[in-house]
């Protein structure tokens, strides 16, 4: 079987799942073909605030599946046009991933290389168990890199450092990968899904609007320069200024009680 992804919806949150634990969830192109459609339906969905990507089982997802049938694989060596094309679109799949309007959390357990750690990249925040071994492993397979590896890196970690985790790969621990940068918080394994998931939902709390707002501010601040960013802030901040969600907290606050939003 060459994987799948599973869509789970707890409320506001959801949870993406790769699915391929007999092969520690290493992503196949019919697995990242499920995942675009996923990533796809949930970009629509303003009843979703928070989106979790994890792993099944003790592993996030070790890069891509060696061991799938060629006409499971993404890079096949059929040509180098179709090759292309077929790595262009699951490129595109991360890159949307990246773009969700809700805020994305990857919870990394166990192996996270190769295009997993891509993956993990493209989320907003990572949290990992206290057992997770991170590798962008690319060059010790004889490959550059891909779903956008370097670029996510080198924002997550500064170039200095991407250099050095792209150019040199090799085990990072979870201890190591908090003190570079790579996750925001480190957890004891048995207690990696339920954190994952009350930071999803700690976080959801917030206005929506205000959280997309906030997200599309981040992801123009990657893209721009401070001239070309700034009319889009102004433009975000006004426009939840104006919302009934940002009354409530004022009133909320000045009532000293906690506040309802109602996405509107």
């Amino acid at each position: 079987m060459p994987g799948t992804v599973l869509l789970q919806v707890d409320g506001n949150v959801a949870h993406v799942v790769l699915s391929n634990p007999g092969r520690r969830n290493a992503v196949s192109w019919p697995m990242l073909t499920a995942l675009d459609a996923v990533v796809t339906g949930l970009a629509d969905r303003t009843d979703i605030a928070a989106v979790v990507l994890v792993g099944e089982g003790t592993d996030f997802c070790v890069g891509a599946d060696l061991a799938a049938a060629p006409e499971q694989r993404t890079l096949r060596r059929d040509s180098v046009a179709a090759d292309t094309e077929r790595l262009t679109a699951v490129t595109a799949t991360a890159t949307a991933f990246y773009r969700l309007p809700q805020v994305t959390i990857a919870a990394l357990d166990g192996g996270c290389a190769g295009a997993g750690l891509s993956l993990a990249l493209a989320a907003d925040l990572r949290v990992a168990a206290d057992r997770a071994v991170l590798n962008t492993a690319f060059v010790g397979a004889g490959l550059s890199g891909d779903l956008g590896s370097a670029w996510h890196l080198v924002r997550a970690v500064g170039p200095a450092r991407a250099r050095e985790l792209l150019l040199d790969p090799g085990k990072v621990t979870a201890g190591r990968a908090l003190d570079l940068g790579l996750v925001a918080r480190v957890v004891p394994a048995d207690e990696l899904a339920d954190d994952a998931v009350r930071w999803a939902r700690r976080i959801a709390a917030h206005a929506p609007l205000a959280l997309r707002g906030a997200k599309q501010n981040l992801l123009a601040a990657t893209d721009h320069d401070l001239d070309t960013y700034v009319p889009g802030e102004v433009d975000r901040m006004v426009a939840t200024f104006h919302t009934q969600d940002a009354q409530e907290a004022a009133a909320a606050f000045l009532a000293r009680r906690a506040p309802v939003f109602t996405g509107r």
